[in-house]
């Protein structure tokens, strides 16, 4: 169940990340409408800490969500870069870990590696499936964006010159800057979400430690059904 969490989490950061970050580069013609800019600009050691409340649940407690570049590497001779996502259980209280490898020119993810509090790093597959569905997805997010303009956004970070995006149906605003990596974010508010820069970090290391095994679904369920039948047992 948490490793099913973790996907949905950091699928979850990307789909934000996607409303900061266009992904193809625009076309030439004067009639294209604007795209969100290219501002997908990952620089090692980089990154941002945000803090995150649900706004569609009274009383939804806020969340740190950290987002920094730790690594990078070539993916089929393409330049890639591993991007890490540190976020909270707010049930056990505890940091886990998630990382994926990002090329750069496409802004595809092609591994994943997560890692719970005092558990071992673990491999997930990223399937074509997912990969068309995620891209099939970023797509279409993408057309609802337009720029309204410029203006300066204060948040816990300071205040930054930002780039003012809107979403055209909906409720979704979004302010960049290239002073933030990875993804420019400053402020991103939707119908349900709501993200503010608290921190900018200069010095992120990789925090996914020990070997790193390939994740097993089969065996999970294995060791389910075991702690099950363990707790069914009479005392």
């Amino acid at each position: 169940m948490m490793r099913k969490r973790w996907i949905c989490l950091v699928l979850a950061a990307l789909l934000c990340a996607s409303a900061a970050a266009r992904v193809q580069i625009m076309g030439l013609s004067p009639f294209k409408k604007p795209n969100i800019a290219d501002i997908f600009k990952p620089v090692v050691g980089n990154g941002a800490v945000y803090e995150t409340r649900r706004t569609d649940q009274e009383g939804a407690p806020k969340q740190p969500l950290e987002m920094t570049v730790v690594g990078s590497e070539s993916f089929e001779g393409r330049e890639a870069y591993w991007l890490e996502f540190a976020h909270m259980d707010p049930r056990s209280g505890s940091l886990g870990y998630a990382k994926m490898l990002m090329t750069k020119d496409d802004f595809q993810p092609h591994r994943m590696i997560v890692q719970q509090a005092g558990q071992p790093a673990m491999e997930l597959s990223l399937h074509a499936g997912m990969h068309a569905s995620m891209h099939k997805h970023k797509e279409e997010e993408l057309e609802k964006w337009h720029l309204a303009g410029s203006e300066s956004i204060t948040v816990p970070a300071g205040t930054f010159s930002c780039q003012h995006w809107k979403k055209d149906e909906g409720v979704g605003d979004v302010w960049t800057t290239d002073k933030v990596s990875p993804f420019g974010m400053v402020k991103y508010i939707s119908s349900g979400e709501s993200m503010a820069l608290v921190k900018v970090i200069t010095d992120a290391k990789d925090h996914i430690t020990g070997p790193v095994t390939t994740f097993d679904p089969e065996q999970m369920k294995r060791q389910m059904m075991e702690k099950m039948q363990q707790q069914e047992k009479p005392q």
